[in-house]
């Protein structure tokens, strides 16, 4: 079905609320549906939106998810790719090992070197923790996101990019260069830390502590469940040129973009990442304002305006995705914005998530 809307508010309305607030929500929720999808048409693009105001969340979809099979986008069936939205959660992850492996033999912060590790890896000694987290390790190897047309395990994939670091020249730690390389090596340290598989701590530490239900990992997306199809827009022309995430790129990103999960769920967690069900607000703030940042960008977000706004991007390489979250750091206000037809341009799809933001609270919200 076109344009499904998902209601997912989850505060409840006391027997005692007046008729009047009751029409009153109902109109405001209404007119959030309205504007968003009039919003999504009018920049042609289609997907799933969770807008959240004053604290409360409503998800509002508009298009098809799957053109040919006629599934709308916000259907039940459907788990959208996050990308590098899913940085912060391997993030997480790391700082919530910090706090579990403190005083014991495995203890380690943001300034351990990563040849604890990775004793093999070109300039390990010189590369903390932090530096992964914030992208400034100096690793400059690309080519993580071109399909290799191979179905990795998660100790191949972080296996492959090893041996590519190790096969080009190291740039200078500390200097910022954005490369999901960073996130699988930290996937990797999980690993090591564990003993246990990233997708078995991503289960038992993220989606098991929350209770998601439509959160997986690539590899564990049910049959029940489809990812949705890619779709350029062309001149106005929608549904062109359909992509999807293959299996075998998935494959490549463990901790760095084969997450899938629905837009309402993607908001729990980041709730999660600070009310103490995944981090505490110390922790958060840990993660956010390492040491070693040189930009806004920490531990899987950008912090902006003196630290009130959190904020993330994410695609995959030959799809057309643009997955899109600000939020105010208190989660009362902002979006989740998981879209399947773009024009491939950035700029353009956060042109329309602030156009929405604006609709939620003015002059709160950053254009990018």
């Amino acid at each position: 079905m076109l344009g499904l809307t998902v209601p997912v508010a989850t505060i409840s309305i006391s027997s005692q609320t007046t008729q009047a607030a009751t029409t009153s929500s109902t109109s405001s929720k209404n007119d959030m549906y309205t504007f968003i999808r009039s919003t999504l048409a009018k920049h042609h693009v289609r997907g799933s939106v969770v807008a959240v105001k004053d604290g409360k969340p409503q998800q509002s979809s508009y298009g098809y998810a799957w053109y040919g099979k006629r599934i709308g986008n916000g259907s039940s069936k459907v788990v959208y790719p996050t990308g590098s939205t899913q940085k912060v959660i391997t993030g997480a992850m790391i700082v919530q090992l910090m706090n579990e492996k403190k005083n014991t033999k495995q203890s380690f912060s943001q300034n351990t070197k990563i040849s604890r590790w990775y004793p093999y890896l070109r300039n390990a000694k010189n590369i903390s923790v932090g530096n992964l987290l914030t992208h400034t390790s100096g690793i400059t190897a690309s080519d993580t996101e071109i399909d290799r047309g191979y179905n990795y395990s998660e100790a191949n994939a972080i296996n492959w990019v090893v041996n590519n670091v190790n096969a080009h020249t190291a740039g200078k730690v500390g200097s910022y260069f954005y490369n999901n390389t960073n996130y699988i090596l930290l996937a990797g340290i999980i690993r090591q830390l564990t003993g246990k598989s990233y997708e078995s701590n991503f289960n038992s530490r993220i989606v098991k502590k929350l209770g998601l239900k439509n959160t997986y990992l690539y590899q564990d997306i049910p049959s029940k469940k489809t990812d949705p199809i890619s779709y350029y827009c062309n001149g106005g022309r929608n549904y062109q040129n359909p992509n999807y995430v293959r299996r075998t790129l998935a494959s490549q990103l463990p901790g760095a973009g084969n997450m899938f999960t629905t837009p309402i769920e993607y908001y729990k967690i980041q709730v999660g990442l600070s009310n103490g069900q995944i981090l505490n607000k110390d922790d958060f703030n840990y993660l956010t304002h390492l040491k070693s940042r040189v930009t806004d960008y920490s531990g899987g977000v950008y912090i902006k305006k003196n630290g009130t706004l959190k904020a993330a991007y994410g695609n995959l390489h030959g799809t057309h995705f643009g997955m899109w979250f600000q939020l105010t750091t208190d989660n009362q206000n902002g979006i989740v914005m998981f879209l399947n037809q773009t024009n491939d341009n950035e700029n353009d799809e956060k042109a329309a998530g602030y156009d929405i933001l604006q609709h939620i609270k003015k002059n709160t919200f950053t254009r990018k």
